[in-house]
């Protein structure tokens, strides 16, 4: 569709998905926000997609809420937030198959938070990250404060929230929150670069990683190495590993077909 909020492209096992509302710096509205939540369920249940890519049309990665479409009041936060935000980081989060940001420019708000639950992040040079809420006299939503102190520690979260400062995209690196910082011209194909690699990877292990590495946040040593057992049990069954094992012995590379 030409006036489409957000694009699908797909390529050797790799959709990238682009928000498309560059002339807001792709701000979210209702229809981006279900449109994204579509695109991400059609990755999820797309065998041929084995990775996925985000990314923003234009100068922006997402600016955030479309504020414009709040302007006249008379409608309830909490039921916005979990309509619209949280199905669509909680989709992310429950994917079992990597998703990688391409964050080409500002993403700020619920941007930023949707950059935050991908699994990596690449970034241009002259992109940044925005906790947008205090600026407006809200509250960070959209996962921001699950994600944030985990990335960054408490005190740079609090910094981050509170003061509504742009955190640039080496300083974002050098704080972990951020995996490759890239010149502007280059952060797709960067993001497409490392999705390339992961699509060809034992999609299986890197879902089951996935779940792992989120429940075991939550969890003590002794359950944390329960699940592992128990999730290392499903992954020893996989025709993946199997073949991870064959390649190995042949001394030739792994063909990982993601069963």
């Amino acid at each position: 569709m030409e006036d489409a909020t957000v694009l699908w492209e797909q390529e050797a096992g790799v959709a990238i998905v682009t928000l498309n509302r560059p002339e807001v710096l792709n701000a979210f509205n209702d229809r981006m926000a279900e449109e994204l939540l579509d695109a991400l369920r059609r990755a999820e249940r797309d065998p041929e997609v084995r990775c996925l890519v985000l990314t923003g049309a234009g100068r922006a990665f997402c600016s955030g809420q479309d504020l414009r479409e709040r302007a006249g009041g008379g409608f309830s936060y909490a039921q916005h937030v979990r309509a619209r935000y949280v199905p669509v980081i909680a989709k992310i989060q429950a994917l079992e198959k990597p998703v990688v940001a391409a964050v080409n420019g500002v993403a700020a708000g619920a941007g930023a938070s949707l950059a935050l639950a991908c699994d990596l992040r690449v970034a241009a040079e002259e992109a940044s990250f925005l906790q947008a809420f205090a600026r407006i006299g809200l509250v960070p939503d959209s996962g921001a404060t699950y994600f944030l102190p985990r990335m960054v520690g408490l005190a740079k979260a609090f910094e981050l929230c509170y003061l509504a400062e742009p955190l640039p995209a080496p300083e974002a690196a050098r704080l972990g929150l951020v995996n490759w910082v890239v010149p502007g011209a280059q952060v797709l194909a960067k993001a497409k670069e490392v999705a390339g690699r992961l699509a060809a990877g034992p999609t299986r292990a890197y879902g089951m990683t996935k779940r792992a590495l989120y429940r075991n946040l939550r969890a003590d040593l002794l359950d944390a190495l329960d699940y592992e057992a128990m999730l290392q049990e499903a992954a020893g069954r996989t025709e993946d590993h199997r073949e991870g094992v064959q390649a190995f012995l042949e001394k030739r590379p792994p063909r990982f077909v993601g069963r």
